[in-house]
């Protein structure tokens, strides 16, 4: 996969991701909704050394209902979040909104987490996408 470009709304703050995803999945957690503003959010992780970040960014950590701690990564001057890291078994990796991505189309969720917690009129559809409360 060639390289691709997240960004925030005004610029200022990318990531650059090179080679594929470890993971892209659809998340139905109460932090993810906040975070996205949306009925759930959806994000690829990637190894950390295949990212690069460039651009100012404030940071916000919250632990998450799992116990593990998130750092999101935002621009202080448009707000975008464009990128966050966590510990536990995400460690080392850097994952990114698939909506903060210049071409958000290019990849597909394979993963749909905390279901428990989806809303009853959504449905995340797929061939392979596996479902996890």
């Amino acid at each position: 996969m060639s390289p691709r470009t997240a960004s925030c709304r005004c610029g200022q703050l990318r990531a650059t991701v090179t080679g594929e995803p470890v993971r892209v999945s659809v998340c139905h957690c109460l932090n993810c909704k906040k975070r996205s503003g949306s009925a759930f959010a959806v994000q690829a992780r990637w190894p950390a050394e295949q990212v690069i970040i460039e651009g100012r960014s404030s940071s916000f950590k919250k632990v998450s209902d799992s116990g593990n701690w998130a750092t999101f990564h935002f621009c202080p001057d448009c707000g975008s979040d464009v990128h966050y890291d966590n510990n536990g078994k995400f460690d080392g990796q850097i994952a990114i909104p698939l909506g903060a991505f210049d071409d958000p189309f290019f990849l597909s969720p394979k993963f749909s987490v905390w279901e428990e917690r989806k809303h009853d009129w959504l449905e995340i559809t797929g061939d392979d996408v596996e479902h996890m409360d």
